[in-house]
């Protein structure tokens, strides 16, 4: 048999590692050094690592980190074994009885993006004014409206965006879901009131700030509109300031951030009886479980069986 030579095991790896968008690959990298650097201070050697020794990993983290930061550094160190050629189990008892018995004993609820809908989104757009609030405006209708998440609406650039008589479409050359870079069109319908369309929103934006690159940039002091495109935790922290500007507050058990306008919109189009089917497309959702996350939230009390009991 043949064997290959290292470029090719090597060229393999770095087009396995571009499978994963930027802000995975940052988020694994991290990972796997801290998995890494604590093999250093256990005398551990990282790969191949026994159940056992993953299993001592995760319970060193039990009181220091939160679940999703475990569960992804689990992740991490099962794609590095699959990619050296080791074998990976991480159903071994050994590695699912340690994770029960931390979420068990340490685990924290997740603190979930509380969802923007119509009322919120009218809130937020309501204290946005002068230069800066033409900018915050159209990105928090765009935002709501096409259900964007806020890498996706950071990417945004002028010549992805298409106006026509019914609305807008915007081209996503790639997206959390479209790790192959197909391509894909989001469709924004013009809306019903002229003070919340996105249309006309994004439209008086690139009228002031008129540019072939980045849609939402960031805006000195001065009132000069960068080149560069906002990053995406610029959009949450924007989303975050005008929140308090307009007096917005999340539940005990979640948190006000970007994400909420693509949560608002899910719930809101579940309300106003859209099928599954519609919504997963327009979101560019995959996962239907994942998808029904946000609806099962919206049904709590929509379709609560307490209700019409007479109380």
């Amino acid at each position: 048999m043949q064997t290959l030579p290292a470029t090719a095991f090597a060229a393999a790896r770095d087009f396995a590692e571009e499978a994963l968008s930027p802000a995975s690959r940052r988020a694994y990298r991290a990972d796997w050094i801290h998995y890494v650097d604590w093999c250093g201070t256990t005398g551990f050697t990282p790969l191949p690592a026994p159940p056992e020794q993953v299993a001592a990993y995760l319970a060193s983290m039990a009181t220091t980190h939160k679940r999703a930061t475990i569960e992804r550094r689990l992740v991490t160190i099962g794609q590095a074994h699959k990619l050296a050629g080791h074998t990976w189990i991480r159903a071994h008892p050994a590695i699912r009885a340690t994770l029960r018995g931390v979420f068990r004993r340490h685990g924290v609820p997740v603190r979930k993006a509380a969802a923007l809908g119509v009322a919120e989104t009218r809130r937020l757009v309501g204290v946005c004014e002068g230069f800066a609030g033409l900018r915050d405006r159209a990105m928090f209708l765009v935002a709501f409206a096409g259900a964007f998440r806020r890498s996706e609406l950071a990417a945004i650039r002028a010549s992805d965006a298409t106006f026509a008589e019914d609305g807008l479409r915007i081209f996503l050359p790639a997206s959390k879901g479209d790790q192959e870079r197909e391509g894909t069109v989001v469709a924004i319908p013009s809306g019903e009131h002229p003070d919340t369309c996105p249309v006309r929103a994004l439209r008086r934006w690139l009228l002031a700030a008129p540019t072939d690159g980045f849609v939402f940039r960031a805006i000195r002091a001065d009132g000069t509109v960068c080149e560069a495109g906002l990053h995406p935790d610029s959009v949450g922290r924007i989303v975050k300031k005008r929140a308090e500007e307009a007096g917005l507050s999340a539940g005990p058990r979640e948190r006000l951030s970007a994400h909420g306008f693509r949560a608002g919109f899910i719930t809101e189009a579940y309300r106003a009886g859209a099928r599954d089917a519609a919504i997963m497309e327009h979101s560019r959702h995959r996962d239907l479980k994942t998808m029904h996350g946000y609806v099962r939230r919206a049904k709590l009390l929509a379709n609560h069986p307490g209700r019409g009991l007479g109380l």
